[in-house]
């Protein structure tokens, strides 16, 4: 059909089956309009069908203007599976990044791959990603939460979505993002210990010797398990009454990482009892170099090893269990207590943002560790007292 002034580019008339014009004669039905915007990157039209023509031409001419903005793209075939698959294997190697910049960590992955696997890909992974709706993860993320999920496991179920749909909406391979707006169960992210101070002086003594200044560096200093399994002799001045966090240990991947975020690589303050217990154990180690712990200086300790340990121990003495993730609960909980405010708070305790203690990446605590460590101290007098 030759295009006229009455059927310009971008629209044609769909005329209904049967109608003469098909056969060159006179239209006698009313034809629907349909009309089409190209999309460059992809080399496809994208097609609307509208009763009327007027209809059909003002879709169009806000089409082309979305279709370059980028607000408008045709459906992908692709499907979450299909997606998920590019974009792990991209993430794997490198060459898809967190929003930062940087790599994502092997445990991130392992988390991200759990989730995938045992809820998302089972409910939608043959669903197209351009199908998939914020409805649709609105009613799933619901539904886990119905079956007994915890809000952060809700959380970590639809997580790794999130980077798959920021990186389709980058490249125009969809247009809205679905995970973006999603209401999501609150979750308590400050959460204090019930072990109180005077537990801690009674957990340590109950320890054998050479588990006591490890659980303390948990305790105290509030490192976490894999801060603790890398933790190197170079990294601590006792002088100073500072331990440097630079790195932790993939115990999964076995090997050394740096901090799960950047607020990770911090400046510890020490307290006068760490101190003490770190000194005792360089002498009764006869180690000054390589890591802090373990058997050898080189090989990193095995968590569940020490944990069995020490729950031997605990059981033996009457005494509750706990683990080091509890530990480090422990050290936010008396940190709190001490009167510290919030961004050194979160300095001193690595954390990454503020939902976790209301400050994201601060480092005010830098310089003044000895002043922390004094105030600390006072915290603990009664514990000093009773060692």
């Amino acid at each position: 059909m030759t295009r006229t002034k009455d059927n310009p580019v971008g629209l044609r008339p769909r005329h209904r089956s049967g109608c003469p014009v098909k056969a060159g004669g006179d239209c006698k039905c009313s034809p629907s309009w349909e009309a089409w915007a190209y999309h460059a990157r992809h080399g496809r039209k994208i097609r609307r069908t509208f009763p009327t023509k007027a209809a059909a031409k003002a879709w169009r001419a806000d089409a082309v203007v979305d279709v370059r903005k980028g607000r408008l793209a045709p459906p992908t075939p692709v499907t979450v599976r299909v997606a998920w698959d590019e974009w792990y294997a991209g993430a794997c190697s490198g060459l898809i990044r967190a929003r930062k910049g940087a790599e994502f960590k092997p445990s991130t992955l392992r988390g991200y791959r759990a989730a995938m696997e045992t809820e998302v890909l089972p409910e939608f992974g043959s669903v197209r990603l351009s199908s998939l709706s914020r409805l649709d993860l609105q009613d799933f993320s619901d539904g886990l939460l119905a079956r007994g999920a915890s809000p952060s496991t809700v959380r970590n179920t639809l997580m790794p979505l999130r980077p798959i749909f920021r990186r389709a909406c980058k490249r125009g391979d969809v247009v809205v993002n679905p995970t973006a707006g999603l209401e999501m169960p609150a979750v308590e992210l400050t959460r204090r210990s019930d072990v109180t101070k005077d537990d801690v002086v009674k957990l340590l003594a109950a320890l054998p010797d050479g588990d006591r200044a490890l659980w303390a560096t948990a305790f105290y200093g509030g490192l976490r398990l894999g801060e603790i399994q890398a933790l190197d002799w170079s990294a601590v001045d006792l002088d100073a009454k500072t331990v440097k966090v630079e790195r932790g240990w993939d115990g999964v991947a076995r090997e050394f990482i740096v901090p799960k975020s950047k607020a990770g690589t911090r400046v510890v303050p020490l307290t006068q009892r760490l101190r003490t217990l770190l000194a005792e154990h360089r002498l009764r180690t006869g180690r000054s170099t390589g890591l802090v712990f373990g058997a050898d200086g080189v090989k990193p300790f095995v968590g569940s090893t020490v944990s069995r340990r020490a729950k031997n121990a605990w059981e033996e003495a009457g005494l509750p269990v706990t683990s080091i993730h509890v530990a480090r609960h422990a050290a936010v909980s008396f940190l709190i207590d001490t009167g510290l405010n919030v961004k050194e708070i979160s300095t001193y305790i690595g954390h990454a943002s503020v939902a976790t203690t209301l400050d994201r990446y601060g480092h005010l605590l830098r310089g003044s560790e000895a002043a922390a460590a004094d105030r600390l101290d006072t915290y603990f007098e009664d514990d000093l007292a009773a060692s």
